[in-house]
């Protein structure tokens, strides 16, 4: 039988109470989840690597760079069929997405995690798990690039948000709906991923802020950026990829210092299109040089945009990667 080789990074999958006043932290090893999955639901086939135990907010783009090197040896064992990555869900979906655009292998890698800690009832951890360990293992889950697999369904990382702080159906994907679902031990696929794949270098440039747009926003809001050494910035737009009046001189002034401004709408679903021709509109903006990220979220604009400056990519080739029709 292939192996599927488990991969700790931390997150509330892997988290107990030992103080009811001082919450919920990380286990040393989650030696006691494994043996579980081993011992009681009769899995035989597992590796265990701990790569870390940090919650998701400590996680960065250096160590998600860091992490596709750690797996990489392991999908490189003939052995392994595999991998699942245990991963807090605050930033589950940018390392999911970080690693989607560098994953090179054949083999699935299948991110997972909990809503509850394992000292909570309705614990969701071993669901997650199981779920993700078929997923990882059935030949059907190839070629397929990092997913997400939680609450019995399989997402592209390309596709997939958090929605919700406390549902256990948190994860959606919320333009195209999820790849497949597990039912039992079946793993069944509905679709492919919508996007194309990558296989960019494990790379990336920085800094890369996000600004989201508000009524009444203060230009000082961008102007702040223009003398810092910023490497790009992701905008968070209105509706269809509008802004107000007063940012459009601080875009074009970003524009003009060679800066690459992608723009994006704080909409969670839908996509930007240059629609509007009135000062600050979508049409408006392209015209001044910004480009748009079509359905992107914020989040991972600014990681696409970042692993594409780390890959050597021209402001001019940056339209092409980031225009989805």
């Amino acid at each position: 039988m292939s192996k599927v080789a488990i991969v700790m990074t931390g997150g509330t999958i892997t988290m107990k109470i030992f103080d009811p006043e001082q919450g919920a932290f990380p286990m040393q090893d989650a030696s006691d989840i494994i043996e579980v999955l081993n011992d009681r639901l009769g899995f035989q086939n597992l590796v265990t690597h701990k790569y870390a135990m940090i919650p998701s907010p400590s996680m960065t783009l250096e160590r998600m760079k860091d992490l596709k090197d750690f797996i990489d040896p392991i999908l490189a064992d003939p052995e392994i069929s595999g991998i699942v990555i245990t991963h807090g869900t605050d930033a589950l979906e940018e390392t999911a997405f970080y690693l989607d655009l560098v994953h090179t292998s054949e083999k699935p890698v299948i991110v997972t995690g909990a809503m509850k800690n394992a000292s909570e009832i309705g614990y969701d951890g071993f669901t997650n798990l199981v779920s993700a360990i078929y997923t990882a293992q059935n030949p059907t889950s190839q070629n397929k690039g990092v997913l997400v697999v939680m609450n019995y369904e399989i997402h592209a990382a390309w596709e997939v948000t958090k929605t919700h702080t406390l549902n256990l159906d948190t994860f959606k994907s919320l333009s195209f709906g999820p790849l497949g679902i597990i039912d039992g031990e079946h793993v069944i696929y509905y679709r492919l991923r919508n996007r194309w794949s990558f296989r960019f270098d494990n790379a990336f440039e920085s800094p890369v802020p996000i600004i989201t747009t508000y009524s009444g926003i203060n230009p000082n809001m961008l102007e702040q950026f223009a003398n810092k050494p910023i490497k790009g910035i992701v905008i968070e737009a209105m509706g269809r990829g509008n802004v107000p009046p007063q940012l459009v001189k601080p875009i074009e002034t970003l524009i003009e210092k060679d800066i690459p401004v992608i723009v994006v709408s704080r909409v969670p679903n839908g996509r930007v299109f240059d629609t509007y021709g009135y000062p600050g509109g979508g049409k408006d903006l392209i015209k001044k040089g910004a480009i748009f990220g079509t359905d992107l979220t914020g989040l991972k604009a600014r990681i696409l945009l970042m692993v594409a400056l780390g890959n050597h990519y021209q402001k001019s080739d940056l339209k092409e990667l980031f225009t989805y029709q």
